[in-house]
């Protein structure tokens, strides 16, 4: 009884002592949210620009994807001073918005990126179709009543995810770039102007959008390519060998060089031939993936129209065009049935109500399915994968899409005034 007596005097001259210890962790968490959502986001100026491409494109598949790699070069980390001070959200200021819209069955490319990386996007697109028009426009989105869904207007959306871990690729555009040789006439398959075909027969009063959030992110941000190298390591079998001291190395490279070298490349040899055909294509795939610069990425569609002309079966677009990127043995993009705008069994319709507004919400925003968390709900895509889903079509088919027709150019010196 001394005893608890004691411990209990205690407590009351130095309990307040635990207060500030227990508070701090919510306090931290409460302060970083609203220092980045209440004061930094609110400063960010934010443009979209349309994209206008040319008719016809000669360039490979690669360009689109060294775009891309260009992009994740504005890749930034904040300082101690940014995110405690300033309350930079990570990797926000790299957040570029890819989009396709099809606004009455017209077909539009928007690029929506912070001001500050406007000439990035603009120089590395000319770079490789200097033929294309890009020009500041406004927010597209912004062109519908703001309080959807309502008595006039009604939306369906859904979000996007990888079926398989982040390491797992889908299938690229190398699989659809087929040889002459093959194929007399027609290089190139291009799953896009399927999805722009679709696109362009909505009525009047209907639209569909498109949207990619891309943030160029590391391993550090995301361990995605540490993921694929123990996926790597698994398939080929390989064992973690006990790590030798730098005194050991160099004896044996000394005195047993060739032995060891010769042991090496027969477990290599043999590891090659126990592999099967599959698991080769997989380990390759896996080992690509990871060699490239990768994003974290965030898909979402949203088909809103007027309730006198919804077509309900409009709202799947996207559906059948992702599908041109599944493999059964990698990857593949698949609908989140966890944020898609359906609900059962109890209080439908309020529910059904607030996942609308919400997913309406987060597309005009350019936020992650599960804001503030920013990595819940979104996958890791490299700029490979990035450049197969959202590209300029080969050819401008679609009538309903807006093209280039020539190249602009300077007036002849001679011309007379």
């Amino acid at each position: 009884m001394e005893f608890l007596y004691v411990i209990w005097q205690i407590f009351k001259l130095w309990g307040w002592v635990l207060l500030p210890i227990a508070l701090y962790f919510p306090a931290k968490s409460f302060y970083l949210f609203w220092l980045r959502w209440s004061v930094w986001r609110e400063k960010q100026k934010w443009i979209v620009l349309e994209v206008i491409p040319p008719e016809k494109i000669e360039k490979p598949y690669a360009a689109m994807e060294d775009i891309f790699s260009i992009f994740w070069g504005i890749y930034g980390s904040p300082d101690w001073r940014e995110k405690w001070c300033e309350g930079v959200l990570p990797l926000a200021p790299y957040w570029i918005s890819l989009e396709i819209a099809s606004i009455n069955g017209k077909i539009h490319f928007f690029i929506r990126v912070n001001e500050d990386n406007r000439n990035v996007v603009e120089s590395s697109i000319y770079s490789h179709y200097p033929d294309a028009e890009i020009s500041l426009v406004n927010d597209y989105t912004k062109d519908v009543p703001q309080d959807m869904p309502n008595k006039d207007w009604d939306i369906h959306g859904e979000d996007y995810k990888l079926m398989n871990d982040n390491a797992y690729p889908i299938k690229t555009y190398k699989y659809f770039e087929i040889k002459a040789e093959e194929i007399k006439g027609e290089k190139k398959l291009d799953p896009i102007v399927s999805l722009l075909e679709m696109m362009s027969n909505l009525k009047k009063g209907e639209q569909f959008w498109l949207q990619i959030i891309a943030a160029p992110i590391t391993n550090d941000d995301i361990p995605w390519v540490t993921k694929g190298r123990e996926i790597a390591d698994k398939i080929a079998l390989r064992k973690k060998k006990k790590k030798k001291s730098v005194i050991s190395e160099i004896f044996d490279m000394i005195f047993w060089p060739s032995i060891e070298s010769s042991k090496n490349g027969d477990e290599k040899a043999s590891i090659e031939e126990n592999l099967t055909p599959g698991e080769k294509e997989v380990l390759s795939a896996v080992e690509t993936k990871i060699s490239k610069s990768g994003f974290k990425t965030s898909i979402r569609t949203i088909y809103l129209a007027k309730k006198d002309v919804y077509n309900g079966d409009n709202s799947k677009l996207a559906r059948p065009y992702f599908k041109h990127f599944c493999s059964e043995n990698l990857n593949g993009i698949s609908d989140w049935g966890e944020t898609k705008t359906s609900a059962h069994y109890f209080l439908t319709k309020r529910r059904l109500y607030v996942k609308k507004r919400d997913i309406f919400t987060k597309y005009i925003e350019r936020l992650p399915p599960k804001s503030p968390n920013m990595v819940e709900g979104t996958s890791v895509l490299n700029a490979e994968e990035l450049a197969t889903i959202y590209r300029f079509p080969i050819n401008m088919l679609v009538s309903a899409t807006p093209k280039t027709q020539s190249r602009k150019a300077e007036a002849p010196p001679d011309l007379p005034v």
